[in-house]
């Protein structure tokens, strides 16, 4: 083996990990792959002889990558991804594929990832990086150009916007399955009580169906507000092969139509009621995903 092998090797060992790092940072799963690769070009084009702790050299150069793109897409304005829910994370109920299980370690729900999404760019690299993988701020200040302590602060001031605002998902699967299962069952039948008396009295439920359709990503607040889309899960239910799946690591479900996705509901269960649903109806997204079928 020479050493463009043997490095190519140590830097697959690290890929899942990278991955996981920018997938945080990011949001987006094709972005994710882009800044791994990057940081790929990086190392090839460094002299590895003088990288004293590979794995922590190339979680600096991610999260560097993963910086740069951020301030790009704020400075770019465009179709910012605010206006979009981050790229969800599909597996079977069983469990999905090593990386698959990296990438959504830790409860790294959709929720969480949303609220992510309102830090500044520094804010969330030092965030994620610190709060999420242990990177010290000594390591985590030379990435975004300021001390130890003020990438501290920047972490702290990340951690108050973060903290409250995500309740953390039921620990049991099962019970979170019982719920969505009563969810889908209201649903079928447009019970607008059943549902009423699934949803927390404060939940969030937000619809992205794509760039293309009026209004983009809609947001809206309140069981009563949540429950009175029950047409919509109605048609839902009947309209389409609805199976359970795991989305982000906690309960959700994919609607079929003749196989093809055309639907995928990720839910947050706490305490026994549903605290946060993410609908993706965008089928150039939904295309995107690894979604297919037991039978395949």
């Amino acid at each position: 083996m020479d050493a463009d092998d043997f490095l190519a090797d140590q830097f697959e060992e690290h890929r899942s990990h990278l991955k996981a790092v920018a997938y945080r940072m990011l949001g987006s799963l094709t972005e994710a792959e882009d800044a791994v690769q990057e940081s790929w070009l990086r190392l090839s084009r460094t002299d590895s002889g003088e990288i004293d702790n590979l794995g922590g050299w190339l979680t600096t150069v991610v999260g560097r990558v993963c910086l740069d793109m951020l301030r790009t897409r704020t400075s770019r304005r465009e179709a910012p991804l605010e206006q979009r829910l981050p790229d969800p994370i599909v597996s079977p109920e069983d469990g999905g594929d090593p990386e698959q299980q990296a990438l959504i370690a830790d409860s790294v729900g959709l929720a969480l990832l949303v609220v992510l999404e309102s830090l500044s760019p520094a804010e969330r690299l030092a965030f994620v990086l610190h709060d999420m993988f242990g990177v010290p701020f000594e390591q985590i200040a030379p990435i975004v150009d300021r001390t130890p302590a003020t990438a501290k602060k920047l972490a702290s001031r990340a951690r108050q916007r973060v903290r409250g605002t995500v309740p953390p998902p039921d620990p049991d699967p099962s019970r979170q399955r019982k719920v969505v299962d009563a969810f889908l069952a209201a649903a079928r039948d447009g019970d607008f009580e059943a549902l009423l008396g699934i949803l927390d009295p404060d939940v969030v439920m937000r619809v992205d169906a794509g760039a293309a359709a009026a209004g983009g990503m809609r947001t809206i607040i309140g069981a009563a507000a949540v429950a009175g889309e029950a047409t919509s899960f109605r048609r839902f239910s009947r309209a389409y092969s609805v199976e359970p799946v795991l989305v982000n690591g906690v309960v959700g479900l994919v609607g079929r139509e003749n196989g093809r996705p055309r639907s995928v509901l990720g839910f947050t269960v706490t305490d026994g009621r549903i605290v946060a649903v993410e609908i993706f109806t965008d089928p150039e997204r939904l295309a995107l995903l690894d979604l297919t079928t037991p039978a395949e």
